[in-house]
Formats: C-alpha cells, sequence, structure tokens
C-alpha cells in the first residue's frame, strides 16, 4: 500500500507504468532465483566433475572417486600441469583418490557428473553430445568395462594415419599466394629434389629402419640446413611472447622458442629473404598471464588473433599467404584449440596432437612433450639398462588424469608379478629415483594418455631406452611425417587394455630387443642441448616444420 500511495504523487501516467514494470521484474528475478539457483558466468563457472570407476560383485562394491574443478565453458579437459612432481594446486584441479583394498570381479563404469547450477546437480553425462559410451568385454573373466570418453567417432588406428598422411602429401591444399616469391620457387625446387633423392648407403650413424625413407630425409635436412631462412617477428611483450619457459611440462615450446630466438644460421633480420615466419608466443605464458584459472580458450584466442591482425596490419607477408608461411610451436593443452581458426591456413607444431580435435597430418607436426625439470641439466638419467637385465614386463606409474588411467591401474594393479602398474607415486628425491629405475629396469614403458592424449612418458621411456607402449586413440606421434613409429613402439587402443599383457607377450624377444635397439637410435632426436647439434630436438622440430611447409607451398 505505501508502494502504491508514493506512485500516486507522480502526476505523469508513464513515469507510474516505469515503476511498476520496474517493480514487477525485480519480484520476478527474486523468485526465480529463490526457485533455480544462480546460474553460473560463462568465465568463471568452475565445477566439480566426479569420475567413479565401480566394481561390484553380489554384495561387495569398490568404488574409485577423482575429484577434478574444472571450467565447465571449456569442453575440453583441463591440462596436466602437475604431472610427476608439480605440486601446484590449482582452483581449477583438485584430485581426491580413493580406492578400496576389497578384491572383486571387474565390471567397471565411468560416470562424468557436475553442477553447473548452485542449486539443481546435473549429469553432464547424459546430455553432452562429445561424451560416448564404449565399452569393452575383458577376457580374462568375461566381463564388460565401459567407459564414457569425450571423443566421437571410431579411433583412427596407426595404419589409417599413415594413409592420411600420404594422401596428405600428394594433395596441395595450402592458399594460393596473392603474389609470387623467389622463396616459394625455392621451396618448390627443395621438393623436387626431395623427392629425387637418390639412395643413400652410408646413414651417418642413423638407423634406416627409424624412419619412413631415409634417403629423403637426409635430402630434407640438408637442404634445410643449406637454404631455411626464418623472420622472427620483435613485436609482442614479454611474458607472452619473447620469454621461453624452459622448464616443466611445456618446456618444448620455451626451448624452441629460447633456441630460435637466439639462433643466427637460420634467423634473418630482412623478412623479405625469409621461406617461414614464425610468431614466437608462449600459450602456457598467455594462459598464466590473462587470468590462469577463468580464461577460456575462447577469450585466449582473442588475443591471438588481436597479434596477428597487428603483423597483418604493419606487414604485407601474412596477407600474401593467409599466413601459410607462418608457423607456431605450441605445447598447451589448449594449443589446438586456441589455433584452430586465427592459424588455419599455417603450420602448427602441437603437443596435443589430437586428430579427432583437429590435428592435420601432413599440415601440423607433433611435438613431443619433454618434461624438463632442470633447465641447466636437459640430459639428466640419460640411458638404460641392457634388454636382458630388464625383469619387468611393463611399467607405469602416474596422477589420475583423465577417463583411462583410473581403468587402467584398478585391471593391473597387483594383478601379475611381471606387471608394475600403479598409480601416484610419493614425490619425494627417493620415490623420485625408484619411479626412473622402474623405467630403466622395464622392457615396455606405458605411455596412457591424461586429459589429452599426448603425455611427456613417451619421451621419457625413449631416454630411458624403455620401448614405449602408447595407449591414447587418435593421438599422432612425434615427427610422424619421418620416423616409422611402429619400429620402435608399440600402439594399444584404449578398449583393449584388458587384454595388454597378452599384446606385450605375443611380441617375440627377438622383436623386442630389435625394438629397443631401435629406442636407442631415435633417442638422439628427442634430446634438448643449450647449444643445437646436428639432429637434434631443435632440428627436427624446425625440419618437420619446413617438411611441411615445402610439401604444401604452392606458387602464383
Amino acid at each position: 500500500m505505501r508502494i502504491i500511495t508514493r506512485l500516486e504523487r507522480f502526476h505523469h501516467s508513464d513515469i507510474r507504468r516505469l515503476l511498476s514494470g520496474i517493480i514487477v521484474t525485480v519480484g520476478l528475478v527474486v523468485l526465480l532465483v529463490q526457485c533455480f539457483g544462480i546460474p553460473c558466468p560463462k568465465t568463471f563457472c568452475l565445477s566439480p566433475v566426479t569420475v567413479s570407476v565401480i566394481e561390484s560383485t553380489n554384495s561387495n562394491v569398490t568404488q574409485v572417486s577423482v575429484m577434478n574443478y574444472i571450467n565447465l565453458s571449456d569442453n575440453d579437459n583441463v591440462d596436466e600441469e602437475f604431472e610427476e612432481g608439480n605440486k601446484k594446486k590449482d582452483l581449477d584441479r583438485e584430485n581426491d583418490v580413493v580406492i578400496s583394498k576389497e578384491k572383486v570381479e571387474i565390471n567397471v563404469s565411468v560416470i562424468a557428473r557436475a553442477n553447473i547450477s548452485l542449486r539443481n546437480p546435473i549429469d553432464r553425462s547424459e546430455s553432452d553430445p562429445n561424451l560416448v559410451m564404449v565399452r569393452v568385454k575383458d577376457s580374462r573373466n568375461g566381463n564388460v568395462l565401459s567407459m564414457r570418453k569425450h571423443e566421437r567417432g571410431a579411433a583412427i588406428s596407426i595404419s589409417q594415419m599413415n594413409s592420411l598422411l600420404i594422401q596428405s602429401l600428394s594433395s596441395f591444399k595450402s592458399p594460393k599466394p596473392r603474389w609470387s616469391s623467389a622463396r616459394d620457387s625455392e621451396m618448390l625446387s627443395a621438393r623436387f629434389e626431395i623427392e629425387k633423392a637418390s639412395v643413400v648407403h652410408e646413414f651417418l650413424g642413423l638407423n634406416a629402419l627409424v624412419y619412413r625413407n631415409i634417403s629423403k630425409f637426409l635430402r630434407s635436412y640438408d637442404l634445410m640446413e643449406r637454404k631455411l631462412k626464418v623472420y622472427v617477428y620483435k613485436e609482442g611483450g614479454k611474458p607472452i611472447f619473447h620469454k621461453p619457459l624452459p622448464r616443466g611440462i611445456y618446456a618444448s615450446e620455451g626451448w624452441f622458442m629460447k633456441l630460435m630466438e637466439s639462433n643466427k644460421k637460420f634467423v634473418v633480420r630482412d623478412p623479405r629473404k625469409a621461406h617461414l615466419f614464425y610468431i614466437p608466443i608462449s600459450i602456457k605464458a598467455l594462459r598464466s598471464s590473462l587470468g590462469l584459472d577463468f580464461q577460456t580458450p575462447r577469450s585466449l584466442a582473442d588475443h591471438l588473433k588481436e597479434y596477428v591482425d597487428l603483423i597483418a596490419g604493419k606487414y604485407k607477408f601474412w596477407n600474401r599467404t593467409g599466413g601459410a608461411d607462418h608457423f607456431i610451436v605450441a605445447c598447451h593443452d589448449w594449443g589446438n584449440k586456441l589455433t584452430k581458426k586465427t592459424m588455419k591456413n599455417s603450420v602448427r607444431a602441437l603437443c596435443n596432437s589430437n586428430v579427432a580435435q583437429g590435428f592435420r597430418i601432413g599440415t601440423d607436426t607433433a611435438l613431443p612433450v619433454t618434461y624438463i625439470r632442470s633447465a641447466e641439466s636437459p640430459l639428466e638419467y640419460l640411458g638404460g639398462k641392457t634388454p636382458s637385465e630388464r625383469k619387468i614386463l611393463a611399467f607405469f606409474a602416474g596422477s589420475m588424469h583423465g577417463y583411462l588411467r583410473p581403468i587402467l591401474v584398478k585391471l593391473w594393479e597387483n594383478k601379475e608379478p611381471d606387471m608394475k602398474i600403479v598409480g601416484p607415486m610419493p614425490r619425494d628425491p627417493e620415490s623420485k629415483k625408484q619411479y626412473r629405475e622402474y623405467m630403466k629396469s622395464s622392457k615396455y614403458c606405458i605411455c596412457a594418455r591424461g586429459y589429452e592424449v599426448h603425455t611427456p612418458r613417451v619421451v621419457e621411456a625413449i631416454i630411458n631406452e624403455c620401448v614405449p607402449v602408447i595407449i591414447a586413440d587418435n593421438y599422432v606421434p612425434p615427427f610422424f611425417e619421418i620416423l616409422n613409429w611402429e619400429e620402435f613402439a608399440v600402439f594399444v587402443e584404449e578398449k583393449d587394455i584388458p587384454n595388454l599383457r597378452n599384446i606385450l607377450l605375443s611380441i617375440s624377444e627377438e622383436r623386442y630387443i630389435g625394438m629397443q635397439a631401435r629406442v636407442k637410435a631415435v633417442q638422439q632426436h628427442f634430446l634438448w642441448h643449450k647449444k643445437p647439434v646436428k639432429f637434434d630436438l631443435f632440428h627436427m622440430i624446425l625440419h618437420s616444420i619446413w617438411h611441411s611447409r615445402v610439401y604444401k607451398v604452392k606458387t602464383r
């Protein structure tokens, strides 16, 4: 009544109607909030996701719960920043793993639940179109293993990837340049020389079996060393640009940036002389400096686009090819998503080389994940035991990131005496030493995907001279266009985890000894040096980028 009395003081009917409308609207908003809760803002939506592995028989139940806080505005998994020894605890990731010691039969299901309202819990797994259920039969007892995963469609096998690579090398889909350049003609000439490479009989200490075609590789590498020139953009301020991060799980992008910017052999000051243009951005630093826990890939991609717009407006080179002769090196989990639109024509060296999420075989190149603990000693703990001294059949230890690892551990922990499969190990110096000793004493090292397909264990296995067993559907391994991975690594589809031991035992001792020798032979391609040396990781990354551009270049 008081409100009505005050409204009557206004003599203008329009003002009275306006105030009445405001009062009614506010009342409705209050009522809706009380009934349905407050929806979380898109950029700041942090919500717990519980992944449960449940095993049951008549009356016994075992449950493994992994609680993760993720930004629900992004459908992709959170990055693996605290793999193996990183003690940082972010708001967007906390793990609480509880495993019952009851021994039960196996009937596993993975259920993802997320609260996206303060009042009403919603099961995203039932409505998310990107979630699919995969069912696998455990051959040991006939039970069915089920898991939900964030990928649609059938997994692409390594043989299918080989076919995609051949198709890519024979099709030239790069945009036609707006005007001619002598650099394009030089790269076309290089492609002709690579294709006509003479058979090489002396391999300079290289093992021909680890390469798809060692003669073409050596010819391409030689041409790169003699001809390739790179222009590095000077625009952009630290820490997002020009500040390498040489430690941690994303060290690959930092080490490449550091060595590229200081290089005097490949880098030119005059962009007119360049075959390739390097955008020296750290995706990790970009995320860290702009809000970290609350930034979404979309908002970070906007910052990358601003930079591309800057150099496109200042220089003519991006516009000439639509960015096809530009490249980026990004190891962060979000590297694929952040660059997908802005750098759609460019060469992308990505750790997250998931072909189901837009990684382009033959155009993009897979970047190795190198977990560097000491920037001063990148070659720590190199080497391992001889094949006859390796008494453990298979080894895995690590945090329960993603949907796959809890299942791997639940299926194989303490199941066979020759299988050392465990969850997280303590992070004290003695346990870290034990972890390395397991790798050096195992025939096969399990490289199971975490939140994303890539993992530092692939390179760790090679450094410790242990044959990698890659369990990550749709993962394109590093330098795929050059290396013949099936000669020194084993690929196991995720659905075949229950049969893991049988797969490894089916490999003959002679075959294993050959694979282990080839792991040692390929090792030189996965090592960082403070001063780059021939065939090392820096040169291999640069060569893969060069190789991609050589096979995609077009002339006017």
